[in-house]
């Protein structure tokens, strides 16, 4: 069973959502349904990510960086991310009680220890904040970790 975190943009365009999700089902069609998938379910390529997973049969580990951090998700996705969070064979919280990028990449660095791969929903760019896809991606590359980057053709960001 390979193991594999994702991290990725957050507040995708339906249209970039939807080229992301075929994307991202594509890639992981090779191992499924040996896959355990690592995600901390936020909005975007997390919560994607995750649906994906277990549609195709994997299991899900839920990563949750900090006490509140379901209430700093936009309100529209919370609905997703409890579904999501319910059908997790295994929850891993942090210690940290406020969401921040500290907390975030705390949460990356444990999913990355815990993973064979990252599947890295990146548009190439630097991150916008400590913690964002690049700083994970380039943590992910010093562990000696695969780095599949999925940005399709026509992705966007907001």
């Amino acid at each position: 069973m390979i193991r594999i975190a994702v991290s990725g943009h957050r507040g995708l365009p339906p249209e970039t959502a939807a080229l992301i999700d075929t994307a991202i089902r594509q890639a992981l069609t090779q191992h499924s349904p040996h896959i355990t998938g690592l995600s901390c379910l936020a909005d975007g390529a997390d919560q994607i990510f995750a649906r994906a997973v277990l549609d195709l049969g994997g299991t899900l580990e839920a990563v949750i960086p900090a006490q509140q951090y379901r209430d700093g998700l936009p309100a529209e996705t919370q609905q997703e991310y409890d579904a999501l969070l319910s059908k997790a064979t295994q929850i891993h919280r942090l210690d940290f009680t406020e969401s921040t990028s500290e907390s975030h990449m705390a949460a990356s660095r444990l999913m990355l220890d815990h993973a064979d791969e990252l599947l890295a929903v990146w548009d190439g760019k630097p991150a916008r904040g400590h913690g964002g896809t690049a700083d994970v991606v380039t943590e992910a590359q010093g562990h000696g970790l695969n780095v599949r980057t999925i940005w399709p053709e026509g992705a966007r960001r907001d």
